[in-house]
């Protein structure tokens, strides 16, 4: 039986967050998993007047790709996964894994010499900037949330305000709500994070934050920006693992002087996380900073997609930046981590309190 959810999803992410104009191609990316969205997102697409094109792979294309692919291999980037990127003037990226842990046992070195093959591809649909990330709900999510199926599949729409009578009104009033958060922030320059093992400090001045309500993300809700890459000092212990190319590691804290990473800690895949630090001259700064602000998202479910949109948290990004923020930080790591201020955290912007303890003070 259909799950009208999907459809109202498809509806949203086709004529609000990409609004799909007639002529226009779009091009719907996702695992065989997610095909159930993928179809109803063509359909949205057709009945706007637009293309859809499709690239659906199979769901365990990624583990057979790196348990067979020799070097080369992984360094080959098809010349026409390019050609369509480029063709397009949409993308809509669906997440449908049904094995969240499938790359766990993959060294980190094959990963990163395929993720520096599909850097350009990345750099393209970054650079025209009419993308939308979102998730179709699995089994494999749902257990990693410790939910069962149909109690995720209930907790990702609510996030996405598809259980609402109008999703659109809903994201617009999260525009407005940010926009409030957004004159706080605008023209300042000492951002200041304070929380249990916590205190540290950067510059924002003369960055841009980017209020962020349904287009790029669903589920949405945040304000993010680019630090001054040389500014952040002090410690920051991250609420929450860390999961990053299958691999978790727990009990982060974060060191930093003029900028860069100087101790890094973990309880569990220390290795591993030092390693992704010292992956390039980008990845030991911090690329992102975000304010999260969707209060329906109130638990952390080990998927980055939601959890750094958690209503009272903060999240910073390894490595590199977004251009539109103003962020100089170059890297082919991006890897966010949570600090949740909800109970006894603060947000301070120039010595006041923007935040504390999870809500804002405007």
């Amino acid at each position: 039986m259909a799950d009208a959810r999907v459809n109202r999803l498809a509806n949203v992410l086709v004529r609000y967050s990409r609004n799909v104009r007639r002529g226009q191609k779009v091009l719907i990316n996702g695992p065989a998993a997610a095909e159930p969205l993928i179809l109803e997102c063509g359909r949205e697409v057709l009945r706007a007047g637009g293309h859809p094109m499709y690239r659906m792979t199979p769901d365990a294309a990624s583990e057979v790709f790196y348990a067979e692919a020799r070097e080369e291999q992984l360094k080959f980037m098809p010349r026409s996964t390019l050609a369509a990127a480029r063709e397009a003037d949409h993308y809509i990226n669906i997440m449908a894994e049904t094995n969240t842990q499938a790359l766990a046992g993959v060294a980190p070195k094959r990963q990163r010499l395929a993720e520096m093959a599909r850097r350009p591809l990345l750099e393209l649909m970054l650079g025209k900037n009419e993308w939308t990330l979102t998730l179709y709900p699995t089994a494999a999510y749902a257990q990693d949330a410790g939910m069962g199926l149909e109690e995720f599949e209930a907790f990702a729409y609510a996030a996405m305000r598809i259980d609402k009578h109008d999703p659109v009104a809903e994201w617009r009033k999260a525009k407005v709500f940010q926009a409030r958060v957004l004159s706080r922030l605008r023209g300042a320059d000492r951002f200041r994070i304070v929380a249990p093992d916590t205190d540290l400090t950067m510059s924002i001045k003369g960055r841009r934050f980017i209020s962020s309500y349904g287009s790029h993300n669903m589920p949405d809700g945040e304000i993010f920006t680019g630090p001054v890459e040389t500014s952040a000092e002090g410690c920051i212990r991250y609420t929450y693992p860390v999961c990053y190319r299958g691999k978790e590691v727990t009990d982060v804290h974060l060191e930093f002087e003029k900028g860069k990473v100087v101790k890094a800690t973990a309880a569990k895949n220390a290795a591993f996380l030092r390693d992704m630090i010292a992956m390039d001259a980008g990845s030991s700064r911090l690329g992102e900073l975000g304010i999260g602000t969707n209060y329906g998202i109130a638990r952390f479910i080990k998927n980055i997609l939601f959890d750094e949109k958690i209503g009272g948290s903060v999240h910073l990004a390894l490595g590199r930046s977004y251009a539109e923020t103003g962020g100089k930080n170059q890297s082919a790591l991006h890897w966010d981590m949570i600090c949740d201020l909800r109970a006894g955290g603060r947000i301070e912007v120039d010595g006041k309190v923007l935040q504390a303890d999870g809500k804002f003070r405007l």
